[in-house]
């Protein structure tokens, strides 16, 4: 049985995010509300199988038994080293590996890797069968296109033909960004190009998504699963089936438990961990304040010192 078979429509994931949902805060998000799915941060091929890069990528590698059912998410240019990465994700435990064809980061994509992959469709083909070869499950995570939205149709083609046992798909354009709305209306055109070419393939919509609570409405309209990235900024509550009201206590209670983590892995350096602060303090009296005052602390205990008394309250 695949991987991904085991996911009832309109399961839920919580995005790949650089410099964001690493171990500690993915064991954040699962303590408030816990998606179907984590991902890790993106893992670069080159460093995982180069004796010099792999200690920095099994740091981005590592997870805790609460956080499956996860996948690890790979990127790069070489098929031959997706193949190794893949085999070896084995060993580490994983059961799924995604292949990131989506990043718009520029520095990614002058390497050839994520969403530049759009721009040499044979090579991102060669690269799933790579990744597949090491007899893995694997899904592909992508955008629209890399200019136009109009490429959508050859490019989703391009992919499904190698059938992945998933796709994601962020319904913009590397070009795009973040910067307009998510084209909804194509998920219909999509599922119905994925029935066409892989229909054993989970189709997964991304972009804009809030809550877990939007999930039925995709899969009216042809997905099987939502992924939610930037809406955990807003709410790390995002994940709870049907929504509620949470209280300053728990969003500290939950910071705390953050500054915890960070603490417990030896995640450094410290100022990373600020912009985190804004999941924590807000929409409650004095927050912007408080948040203030957060931005200048340089250490965790200059951080906890201003948070538990607070708490006490």
């Amino acid at each position: 049985m695949s991987f991904w078979d085991q996911f009832q429509p309109g399961f839920t994931i919580l995005a790949p995010m650089e410099g964001v949902t690493d171990i500690a805060f993915r064991q954040v998000v699962a303590r408030a509300a816990r998606p179907d799915i984590f991902y890790t941060e993106f893992t670069n091929v080159n460093s995982y199988t180069s004796e010099k890069g792999r200690h920095n990528a099994l740091e981005r590698l590592r997870y805790e038994s609460i956080e499956k059912p996860i996948v690890a998410q790979i990127w790069g240019k070489t098929p031959e080293f997706f193949a190794d990465t893949a085999a070896a994700l084995k060993d580490l435990g994983y059961q799924a590996v995604d292949i990131n064809m989506g990043c718009p980061d520029r520095h990614v994509v002058a390497t050839g890797g994520g969403s530049g992959l759009i721009r040499t469709p044979e090579l991102a083909k060669e690269i799933i069968r790579a990744t597949q070869s090491a007899g893995f499950s694997t899904s592909v995570k992508t955008r629209l296109g890399y200019t136009s939205v109009d490429e959508w149709h050859s490019w989703l083609t391009n992919i499904l033909e190698e059938k992945p046992e998933a796709l994601t798909v962020h319904l913009r354009t590397k070009k795009e960004m973040s910067k307009v709305k998510a084209h909804y209306e194509l998920i219909p055109e999509i599922a119905e190009l994925r029935n066409e070419i892989s229909p054993s393939t989970k189709l997964i919509i991304n972009g804009d998504i809030k809550s877990a609570a939007e999930a039925p409405k995709y899969v009216a309209l042809g997905a099987d699963g939502i992924m939610i990235g930037r809406g955990v900024f807003a709410n790390p509550f995002c994940f709870e089936r049907e929504p509620c009201e949470h209280t300053r206590q728990e969003l500290l209670e939950l910071m705390q438990y953050h500054l915890d983590l960070y603490e417990k892995y030896e995640l450094a350096p410290y100022d990373p961990l600020k912009r985190f602060f804004k999941i924590y303090i807000n929409n409650f009296p004095g927050a912007s304040d408080i948040r203030e005052q957060l931005m200048h602390t340089k250490t965790i205990a200059e951080a906890r010192a201003i948070i538990e008394p607070l708490i006490k309250e």
